[in-house]
């Protein structure tokens, strides 16, 4: 006789572990992010994805905002316009530095930095709560339950998550052109269910962008894409420089425009406490 199982037996904790050990990617760390960071503020600086998921936050004048994986402010920057406060963390040092100095150029006062991670103390990091909590393309953790209980705990109105639905944000493509497997990690449906058995339950709202990227030029765009693999060979590279030529096309600004196999599809996570 097999046991019955059902819904409540399902450990999410240990799927998304599980996920994490077996995807083909490798997370980056801190030191990683701090050299990224100049070329990855640039890239997202302008992004439809800005507004698509600014659209969905219900903001005023009075509203505090903790902008929790800040990176180099993609939100947190375009947030300081339109809200009292933004506090935006993140374990990148470099990552804020960018935010920092593009705070100072567009002239906003009202965004202060914290760097930290999500497995700190954020008491210990005089982090208070906040109307709303955000925590965009920044849930890549070991415990994802954790992490969720931290926005909830934090957030007095709302929590918005801006998770990935595989294989976004890498191009299966591109693993298949260099002769890797390609295992996409845990997505925005083991947030879904995580949050279910913490007895959350959230809306669901999918955002997505075209297929096409441009990058200034072929090594701008081996740049991005070597970004997605770890210890690329000279023939993997070769490889995947071919793979990038024949899927990319000139414009007419003199950049590159690439064709992904696949659009860049966004899951914003959301609910309303004590709903």
């Amino acid at each position: 006789m097999h046991p019955k199982i059902t819904y409540e037996d399902i450990d999410w904790h240990r799927l998304w572990q599980n996920a994490r050990e077996l995807k083909s990617w490798t997370p980056k760390g801190p030191a990683d992010w701090d050299k990224k960071a100049p070329s990855f503020a640039k890239r997202n600086s302008d992004s439809p994805f800005i507004d698509l998921v600014l659209h969905h936050l219900p903001l005023t004048p009075e509203t505090t905002v903790l902008d929790a994986g800040s990176g180099p402010g993609t939100l947190s920057l375009p947030l300081a316009g339109r809200v009292k406060s933004v506090t935006a963390l993140d374990y990148s040092r470099g990552m804020l530095d960018v935010l920092e100095e593009q705070a100072r150029q567009q002239g906003s006062v009202n965004i202060r930095t914290v760097h930290g991670s999500w497995e700190d103390d954020w008491e210990k990091l005089t982090i208070e709560q906040h109307d709303i909590c955000i925590a965009s393309r920044s849930l890549s953790v070991a415990d994802l339950r954790s992490a969720l209980a931290k926005l909830d705990f934090y957030a007095r109105s709302h929590v918005f998550i801006v998770d990935r639905i595989s294989p976004t944000p890498f191009d299966r493509g591109a693993f298949e052109a260099v002769g890797r497997p390609f295992r996409s990690g845990p997505d925005y449906i083991y947030t879904i269910n995580t949050l279910y058995s913490m007895g959350i339950h959230a809306s669901v709202d999918v955002i997505s962008l075209n297929r096409e990227s441009s990058f200034t030029d072929m090594q701008a765009a081996m740049d991005s894409y070597c970004w997605m693999f770890k210890d690329l060979t000279p023939y993997e590279e070769k490889s995947l420089q071919g793979y990038i030529h024949a899927n990319s096309r000139p414009a007419e600004d003199g950049s590159l425009i690439v064709t992904r196999a696949n659009p860049l599809r966004w899951a914003i996570i959301s609910w309303k406490k004590n709903s």
